[in-house]
């Protein structure tokens, strides 16, 4: 358990909304529809008055901070020798770019592929410019 929660793993802790605030609330809401057991068209249909850029950034963050979770929990299991490629199937390699480090796609062991792929979510997420902390404040031609 102990290597689950190391922080050099891919596992990351949740993004947390700040009580009180208008996201907060929005993520209660996300919550509480998903844990009911209705519709899930109905649980991710757009709350009357609710800002859509805001609703879709709740359900980004509440996505990733499942994964994470879930990939947390297999990680142990693949590891550079057990898992030489990040393929989904045998009929799809996937290969990593990034235009920094990687100029071209890259074929990469899908443990080393998953920790680039959250490291790089994390910092989309965390850009105030894509997700502003400040409610109804996002820029439309980002998202």
């Amino acid at each position: 358990l102990k290597q689950v929660f190391n922080k050099d793993k891919t596992f990351r802790p949740k993004r947390k909304f700040e009580p009180g605030t208008q996201r907060f609330e929005l993520h209660k809401r996300a919550q509480a529809s998903l844990n009911s057991g209705v519709d899930l068209k109905a649980a991710v249909q757009l709350p009357t008055g609710e800002d859509q850029n805001d609703w879709v950034a709740v359900h980004v963050v509440d996505f990733f901070n499942r994964i994470n979770l879930i990939y947390g929990t297999i990680c142990e299991f693949c590891t550079e020798r057990t898992c030489p490629v990040m393929s989904g199937g045998p009929k799809y390699e996937y290969r990593w770019q990034d235009d920094i480090k990687y100029k071209k796609p890259t074929a990469l062991p899908a443990p080393q592929y998953m920790n680039l792929l959250m490291d790089w979510i994390e910092v989309q997420i965390n850009n105030e410019d894509i997700f502003p902390t400040s409610v109804g404040k996002c820029k439309e031609e980002v998202l």
